[in-house]
């Protein structure tokens, strides 16, 4: 039995429909049973647990060999940072005493040590406690997400701008989330590889490149606006984030904007960034 943590995202939904495309045994775990109908329309179990909850995480995750890990970011609203901590140490607490043959790890490029700087930290941590459980592992350190431009489409549909913390002439790694679903299903079901891995997207984008994307699929002119660095926390806060979890999340796009490098032996993902955006707008329409 394969366990997905975060089964109904898009990372856990894409690992998910190529575990059961394959013939896989799946149970998805959410915290809400919205989607549990679809879900087992398609073949797989479906278990209803909060994160929070160690022991009902621990009871499932009793049930399989294999298990995908998926720590969720926590609403902005709180204080990010000391949430995510939280919930990294119920999922490792969970895992533990389990009969797990194989434990894949959803993580992120530039995880470190440290605090205060998003899920660099958290996924960090996260990493470095599944490392002290005994199983075999793999870590999926991946590119910043093309689904984080999601959210903008309705204000680019409405005023013709895509708004960016980045410059928009900055060219940095972006990964579909169904790649990474689809490399996760690989790990999942081989026993044995390299602990720390990365992915990213067949080339680097900028966020002109975003708007250009977006332009090509809406048939509309698309700009970009840049939001200068030194307005960053106050923009989280707008957006209504904690001061903590806009100064961490400040913190975290400084990060991803100078300090991220690709690893060489980076596998990289097919789907480009046209693609994505026109798949979403599709969607959206």
């Amino acid at each position: 039995m394969n366990i997905i943590s975060g089964g109904t995202g898009q990372i856990g939904s894409a690992l998910a429909n190529a575990l059961l495309k394959s013939g896989e045994a799946v149970t998805i775990i959410s915290r809400s049973s919205k989607s549990a109908a679809d879900w087992q329309a398609k073949g797989a179990k479906f278990a209803v647990a909060d994160i929070y909850d160690t022991e009902g995480l621990h009871r499932i995750f009793q049930t399989g060999k294999n298990i995908f890990v998926l720590n969720p970011p926590a609403d902005p609203l709180t204080d990010t940072d000391l949430q995510e901590r939280k919930t990294v140490a119920s999922l490792v607490e969970a895992l533990k005493g389990t009969q797990a043959e194989k434990i894949v790890v959803a993580s992120t490029l530039g995880a470190q040590p440290g605090s205060r700087i998003g899920d660099l930290n958290t996924l960090y941590d996260l990493e470095q406690g599944i490392g002290t459980l005994g199983y075999p592992y793999q870590i999926i350190r991946s590119a910043y997400y093309m689904s984080n431009w999601a959210s903008s489409l309705p204000i680019i549909k409405e005023t013709g701008e895509l708004i960016s913390f980045f410059p928009k002439a900055l060219k940095i790694p972006m990964v579909a989330p169904r790649d990474i679903g689809e490399l996760a299903a690989k790990f999942m079901t081989t026993k044995n590889g390299t602990e720390l891995n990365a992915i990213v997207g067949p080339e680097l984008y900028s966020p002109q490149d975003v708007a250009d994307a977006f332009s090509s699929a809406l048939g509309q002119k698309v700009s970009v606006k840049v939001i200068p660095e030194q307005q960053w926390t106050d923009a989280f806060k707008s957006a209504g984030f904690s001061d903590e979890a806009a100064a961490s999340y400040a913190a975290m796009t400084e990060i991803a904007a100078n300090h991220i490098e690709v690893p060489k032996n980076a596998v990289r993902a097919e789907i480009t960034l046209q693609q994505y955006i026109d798949g979403l707008v599709k969607e959206y329409d």
